[in-house]
């Protein structure tokens, strides 16, 4: 057999082979499937980077807002596209309120004073800790301001201390260590 007649006989066959090993394989991973229930939130998702909710559920420090979010019907919006800079209160910081005042707050008549509060943790904008300047103040959703300031090297939301940020998907989480609570 000539080499033009094997060259001519293999070639369609690695086409063939190819063509039905991609028609039988998924070679891309599975991005998301929706799960039982509804809501961005419920999208599973195990290749993309993580969003701001998913960042709180996979952190056994957060517990407490994660609650919060749930009781005050946040998560959905929470897990959209954003951006979002939320500063998330460790649950130290839910236990330093107090007594009482979390579960008064999870309770459905406080849900409005809850997502007040939860909203002055949160600012429409994906803003890592370097873009803060000392005395600078920012617009939180809840339509009031919060003021940074950095002592001793840290940053600061009003008294609450910056301890950690992570990236989100659909922006940033700065973990503080108090719960800050909006001005009346």
């Amino acid at each position: 057999m000539s080499a033009v007649h094997v060259r001519s006989l293999l070639v369609p066959s690695l086409l063939l082979a190819l063509t039905a090993a991609c028609a039988t394989q998924d070679t891309a991973p599975s991005a998301s499937a929706a799960a039982p229930g509804g809501g961005a939130a419920s999208v599973r998702d195990d290749v993309s980077a993580p969003d701001v909710v998913k960042i709180a559920v996979g952190s056994a420090d957060h517990t407490t807002l994660v609650t919060a979010l749930k009781a005050a019907d946040l998560v959905d919006v929470m897990s959209a596209t954003g951006p979002y800079t939320v500063f998330a209160p460790t649950n130290a910081a839910f236990d330093a309120l107090p007594a009482g005042t979390v579960d008064g707050l999870l309770k459905p008549e406080k849900k409005s004073d809850l997502s007040r509060i939860l909203q002055h943790h949160v600012t429409t904008s994906a803003l890592s800790l370097d873009f803060f300047e000392d005395g600078q103040e920012i617009g939180m959703v809840d339509g009031t301001r919060a003021k940074i300031t950095h002592r001793d090297g840290a940053t600061y939301i009003d008294d609450a201390k910056v301890i950690a940020s992570v990236r989100a998907s659909n922006g940033w989480v700065h973990v503080i260590d108090k719960v800050v609570l909006p001005k009346s």
